[in-house]
């Protein structure tokens, strides 16, 4: 396997912390003295890439702008400078031909004597395939097959380091039958098969866009926008609202490919249609990979050729669900600047904290699946019940795609463990995941390119680093936790069952004691060697419980990079944004609504405020048809910007328009109940809200286990046994002598004490929530 000398993994990290992107206005580039001012709009002054970069000049009221002139690392480039478009007292232009590494820019202004003035910038110029902030370039990286490149309308790309190809400029029509077809200028449609669409500034247009595409840091990328007065090389702004907005796409891998493109996604007809320049790349796709740094990295280059190639948009907001909710959050937390709003949709605070419970769905399932088959009369064949000790959805009628090889429970029947969550905890803790007979990305040959790490935390080895068996580190953590204690406080499962389960549930082994899957994640292996659960690469007690399964202590270097990196969104966020989705807990669907809270606790958590954050449910309940609320919320994001643009003295939430409040919608986006209260008793003690009695909420494996909503914890700091008991931590139950020694038994370090902060967090950030003068 390729490694990561520690040297290079501590050389990284500190850049993860010196220049993770957009961070304040230093950092975008701007320089004030005597009211001459430089700046940079298309990217931070420190991470400019592709050789250009627009730049800004304020110029003092009372120096006109013909007496300014501008240097390039001593050339003269004033001629690259005009008037700003927008009608501001300042020039505006684009610099080319920028050397890699650093470049001085200087304005100054002519004049007798004192009156003279003269400012000067560096910039950092990056090549265009990267990296400039994430680390050396993972290999082996497969490019994407011709086939895959030709469907986008790109030219094949061969493989090599870049994966690289010419940049093509296209263009397609939207038909009356809703098609995208290819649109030829030369011999355009007849105007009556042009789908029309009315932007948000009203104007009524025919739907032909103008679409280019290319490879921008290594990932394939795509602008579109409208494009109905002129089709040629040079961009139409006549129906562009001036707006840009970043697609951002979801799915799950483990990344070592360029990935494939959404054409929904890079052609987002919604936004298109409302007159926004759209951008996207697949490696803001996180079905091509979870690197949100490698991420974070690609949408600040994908902006920077927009607004270098085309125009400073009025604003930049985002779009996507899942992941690419995901994205939306920790690029808003991670690089002040690139994103102004979002729409997350489906959405999660991060990727990382999510397998802190997706790693206990498979534990749990085969714990449970152990009870039923032991006792055919056991409480746990009855789905329902399974979510007192998993938290997520279950259901009696929900077809189960593992019926076959689970003849001892009721068919139909399932749980989100199982319909939405199987198959995760190998992908992201195996690194013997893929396999000769469980391919990886397309074109990737063991014998050719050499044994890989498959795992989430060797994707991002350049974070995490490597532990003393040469894998990846692993924050994954279950020591202390007690599985099902809610369950028990409420009497629902007896004391029994509760040790019995804590006893037995186990732990995930260590990477480099894990083998290869069984059936049903190795096909070949099929129908002989059945392992749902991946037990094989759990650590289980060797005597039925007797002796207590070990538990797993996640590596505390591998906790403290995720936050450190920002790979985990602390709630540091200060843009708006209208979090929706389709209610989904009846299709045990894995984007859990309880999620959207947890992300509003974790505001709430920074400092004290999530006004910034608006809810919305629509039902999508069987039988009726789904309502696309996305529409309504770029609309209302659009007139809270506009305030902000208009009012910057302002909070975010002194400049909400009347329609961002939290709210829930019908099956046909119509409100059912909209205000401040209609959350009320989720994250309160209050009764509850109009939408919080229509859209009952379920939760996770760690939150039954006495966790907090946020899900945030790695490792929970402990308390004693006889501290927990003391404090009443086990309601009603009053455990016997024996008992109480087993439970010591079970947990000899303690259990979970959630009144503490993580102990995965490190110190600095535990002292200071807010990272203000953190000292690393």
């Amino acid at each position: 396997m390729k490694r990561l000398a520690a040297g290079l993994f501590v050389a990284a990290c500190a850049l993860v912390t010196a220049a993770a992107g957009y961070a304040d206005d230093d950092d975008r580039g701007k320089s004030n003295r005597h009211g001459l001012e430089l700046r940079i709009v298309s990217s931070p002054a420190h991470l400019v890439s592709g050789g250009d970069a627009r730049v800004e000049v304020e110029v003092p009221a009372n120096v006109a702008l013909s007496a300014v002139t501008v240097s390039l690392n001593g050339a003269d480039v004033t001629s690259a400078f005009d008037a700003d478009p927008e009608g501001n007292h300042q020039l505006e232009g684009v610099v080319t031909g920028l050397p890699t590494g650093k470049s001085t820019l200087v304005a100054r202004t002519s004049g007798p004597g004192k009156s003279s003035r003269e400012e000067s910038l560096t910039l950092v110029n990056h090549d265009i395939q990267g990296p400039m902030f994430s680390g050396p370039h993972q290999v082996p990286f497969l490019c994407a097959s011709p086939g895959n490149a030709g469907s986008f309308g790109l030219p094949p790309i061969t493989q090599s380091e870049t994966c690289e190809t010419a940049t093509v400029v296209t263009f397609r029509y939207r038909s009356t039958g809703g098609a995208w077809l290819d649109y030829n200028p030369a011999a355009p449609p007849d105007p009556a098969a042009i789908q029309q669409t009315t932007t948000i500034d009203g104007e009524t247009v025919p739907m032909i866009i103008r679409w280019e595409r290319g490879v921008i840091n290594r990932f394939m990328y795509s602008i579109a926008m409208l494009s109905p007065a002129t089709q040629t090389s040079a961009p139409d702004f006549s129906a562009w609202n001036g707006k840009l907005l970043y697609s951002f796409s979801g799915g799950v891998a483990i990344g070592r490919y360029q990935g494939t493109a959404s054409t929904g996604d890079m052609l987002h007809l919604a936004g298109l249609g409302m007159g926004y320049a759209v951008i996207y790349s697949s490696g803001n796709r996180t079905n091509t990979h979870y690197n949100l740094q490698l991420g974070g990295e690609t949408a600040i280059m994908v902006k920077d050729r927009f607004v270098s190639a085309y125009a400073e948009p009025e604003y930049t907001i985002g779009v996507g669900g899942s992941g690419g909710a995901i994205q939306q959050y920790v690029y808003g937390q991670n690089h002040k600047g690139l994103l102004d709003g979002g729409v997350p949709q489906y959405s999660y605070s991060d990727m990382v904290t999510q397998t802190i419970h997706v790693g206990d769905c498979e534990l749990l399932e085969r714990w449970l699946d152990s009870k039923v088959i032991a006792d055919p009369l056991s409480m746990w064949r009855t789905w329902v019940n399974r979510t007192l000790i998993e938290g997520l959805s279950t259901s009696a009628t929900m077809p189960n795609p593992f019926a076959a090889v689970m003849p001892y429970m009721p068919s139909p029947g399932s749980s989100e463990c199982i319909n939405g969550w199987r198959g995760l905890s190998p992908l992201t803790l195996n690194p013997h995941w893929y396999s000769p007979t469980a391919p990886g990305p397309p074109g990737y040959n063991p014998a050719v390119h050499g044994p890989v790490e498959w795992t989430h935390w060797g994707d991002l080895v350049n974070i995490y680093g490597e532990d003393e068996t040469g894998f990846a580190r692993s924050p994954w953590d279950n020591v202390g936790v007690q599985y099902g204690l809610t369950a028990l406080r409420e009497g629902k499962i007896s004391g029994a069952q509760f040790l019995d389960l804590n006893a037995t549930i186990g732990s995930w082994k260590e990477p480099v004691d894990m083998i290869q899957e069984g059936c049903p994640y190795i096909p070949t292996a099929c129908p002989a060697d059945i392992d749902v659960w991946s037990a094989r690469n759990q650590n289980l007690s060797a005597d039925g419980g007797a002796t207590p399964a070990a538990r797993r202590e996640g590596d505390r270097k591998a906790q403290h990079a995720a936050y450190r990196s920002g790979m985990v969104f602390r709630g540091k966020l200060d843009i708006p944004v209208i979090d929706w989705r389709h209610y989904l807990e009846h299709r045990l669907d894995m984007h859990h609504t309880h999620q959207s809270f947890a992300t509003r606790q974790r505001l709430l958590n920074y400092d004290g405020d999530a006004s910034n954050q608006i809810i919305w449910f629509t039902d999508a309940r069987p039988g009726t048809p789904q309502f696309d609320q996305t529409p309504q919320a770029f609309l209302v994001l659009d007139q809270w910007l506009e305030n902000i643009k208009a009012n910057p003295d302002q909070s975010v939430a002194e400049n909400k328009p009347a329609a961002a409040v939290d709210a829930c919608f019908a099956t046909n986006g119509s409100p059912l109940a909209t205000g401040d209260d209609v959350w009320s008793g989720i994250l309160d003690d209050g009764p509850n809200g109009a939408c919080t009695d229509v859209f009952p909420l379920n939760s996770s494996s760690r939150i039954v286990s006495g966790g907090p909503i946020e899900g945030s914890v790695f490792a929970c700091q402990r308390q004693s046994v006889s501290r927990a008991l003391t404090h009443g931590l086990y309601g009603s139950w009053e455990p016997t002598d024996a008992e109480v020694d087993r439970l010591r038994e079970i947990f000899p370090t303690g259990v979970c004490d959630y009144s503490k902060p993580d102990a995965g967090m490190p110190r600095e950030l535990r002292r200071n929530p807010r990272g203000e003068n953190d000292d690393d």
